[in-house]
């Protein structure tokens, strides 16, 4: 699986999706401008020391990701969206977007994806989620739809036996 980054804003965001991904082994694109250096302690902290495992990539606009990516199919994900993410059929290597924090994917965008825009239901209260548990969410039931690859799938304690 893929997760995009579209001008994200706030470095403990991607420092966690970035820590999220590689507990995935998902890579990470990230599109500019972003709103930090990947080299802030703010990144570091929230990637943990998982930071230097991340396949992470980085793009100077969509239009340098999409050459360098030809054919990809990319779910978009938006308020703005009629489907729900849990209606679709993720494939094992699409790509799912997200836009920055201040006002998600640009509408410019969104026009040419209108058949894999999603959405994660929420109140009429909320303009949105936050966009690290928004990818968490919606990354957990593309790679649940996909049998979660060779991940990890029991745990073991630490100083005990299970009974």
């Amino acid at each position: 699986m893929h997760i995009i980054l579209h001008q994200p804003e706030i470095p403990a965001n991607t420092g966690n999706i970035g820590r999220t991904c590689v507990a995935t082994g998902t890579s990470l694109h990230l599109i500019e401008p972003l709103g930090f250096r990947l080299n802030e302690k703010e990144i570091k902290r929230a990637g943990m020391d998982y930071w230097e495992h991340l396949d992470v990539r980085r793009y100077i606009n969509f239009r340098e990701f999409l050459e360098k990516n030809p054919g990809v199919k990319i779910w978009m994900a938006t308020t703005k969206a009629k489907k729900v993410y849990s209606d679709v059929e993720f494939g094992v290597n699409d790509y799912i977007m997200f836009g920055k924090e201040s006002a998600g994917i640009p509408e410019e965008i969104l026009v040419d994806y209108e058949e894999t825009c999603i959405r994660i239901p929420m109140m009429n209260q909320i303009r949105s989620l936050n966009v690290s548990n928004s990818v968490a969410v919606v990354l957990y039931e593309a790679l649940r739809q996909n049998g979660f690859g060779n991940m990890q799938m029991e745990g073991e304690l630490h100083r005990l036996h299970w009974k």
